[in-house]
């Protein structure tokens, strides 16, 4: 039930992302004869009156078509409501218009799910710091360590007197400290299991990762606390509470992209294509619904930032052809654009096939 949950979040949010380069084609009375979900042979379709809808084999994405390449196109080729005769700006709004669609919606998902169930407020907090994640294979997940384990003390670091979250910070930089300094000497620390009261004391050694410079184990750390939700009082309260929530995954997604750029050989590995995501969605469904919908949220922006990068494919690489053009004042010429943007596609399907070959192996062998 929660993998469903996930793969319906995916295929909306990729509905929606489609959408919204139909529906600003449409409004701007160009033709679209296409709305497909997912690449490659149909498994489904239906034939409207002015475009084919349908479900393709390979979840990878999705595509609005357009008639002015097709060798039967039904309209003249000086029509002027095909989308290569339009101007710059009209085909620029086309070509953003489903990034603009993710960022709306994951505003919305926000504001329903405040609405709905409204904010979380941390109400107590427990023993020790939480370790939500461990990576697969690091430091401590060879010494033992689990996620979901509470961290009680580190060395002659106690830490199960946390009152608040100023004290769950200091603890946490301590920690963090403590790792740091340790010059790859092992660690002591004593953890207790999710829902157990045994106290099992593990050790764990720090490592340098290629390409850092101090040692780490591998764990994110997060305070023990329990959270209740709070609905605000008026709708100005949860504009403003839905604006703040979506503000901290923008700022998320932005530092986890420069992570990934700034340190790309040791964070490769972490890049989750397909079913990687739907795992991820699945496990957060099995958490509360909030954490769906901040899943939901997430991805949606994530979807967002990713298609606007200047690349092959992508909208952002439509959108640079287009830059170009309005310097130039003249488009390139169509077999370059077509060149690129063929061979584009071609490396975008085939890394989106090596993901979904590398998330499956890993959650056969559960090594992720």
């Amino acid at each position: 039930m929660f993998v469903f949950a996930s793969i319906g979040i995916l295929a909306l949010l990729i509905l929606v992302h489609e959408a919204g380069h139909f529906a600003a084609a449409r409004l701007q009375g160009i033709h679209a004869n296409r709305f497909s979900i997912g690449f490659g042979p149909i498994v489904w379709s239906y034939e409207g009156k002015q475009t084919e809808y349908a479900l393709r084999a390979l979840p990878l994405g999705g595509f609005v078509g357009f008639p002015d390449d097709d060798p039967d196109c039904p309209f003249p080729p000086d029509d002027p409501d095909l989308l290569r005769n339009r101007p710059v700006l009209d085909r620029a709004v086309v070509m953003s218009a489903g990034v603009l669609s993710n960022l709306v919606f994951a505003y919305i998902v926000l504001l329903v799910m405040v609405v709905t169930l409204g904010v979380p407020t941390p109400a107590q907090f427990n023993p020790g710091i939480i370790l939500p994640d461990v990576a697969a294979e690091g430091p401590a997940q060879v010494a033992g360590v689990q996620p979901g384990d509470v961290i009680l003390q580190v060395n002659d670091l106690d830490l199960r007197r946390i009152e608040d979250e100023e004290a769950a910070e200091e603890a946490i930089g301590e920690f963090q400290a403590i790792v740091r300094e340790s010059n790859g000497q092992p660690v002591q620390v004593e953890v207790q299991r999710f829902g157990q009261t045994e106290v099992e004391t593990l050790v764990v050694t720090p490592e340098i990762p290629a390409g850092g410079s101090n040692p780490v184990i591998g764990v994110t750390l997060a305070p023990n606390q329990e959270i209740v939700f709070q609905r605000p009082d008026g709708i100005g309260p949860m504009l403003a509470a839905s604006g703040a929530a979506y503000q901290r995954i923008v700022t998320l997604n932005l530092r986890g992209f420069a992570q990934l750029l700034g340190n790309f050989q040791n964070t490769a590995g972490q890049i989750a294509g397909p079913v990687g995501i739907v795992k991820i969605g699945a496990d957060l469904a099995r958490d509360d619904s909030a954490s769906l919908f901040n899943f939901a949220a997430l991805i949606s922006i994530n979807l967002a930032i990713i298609n606007i990068l200047p690349l092959p494919a992508l909208d952002g690489g439509h959108l640079m052809f287009l830059a170009i053009e309005a310097v130039r004042g003249r488009r390139l010429p169509k077999a370059i654009e077509d060149r690129v943007m063929q061979t584009g596609l071609l490396l975008l399907l085939g890394l989106g096939v090596v993901l979904i070959l590398k998330d499956t192996a890993s959650l056969v062998t559960g090594a992720g």
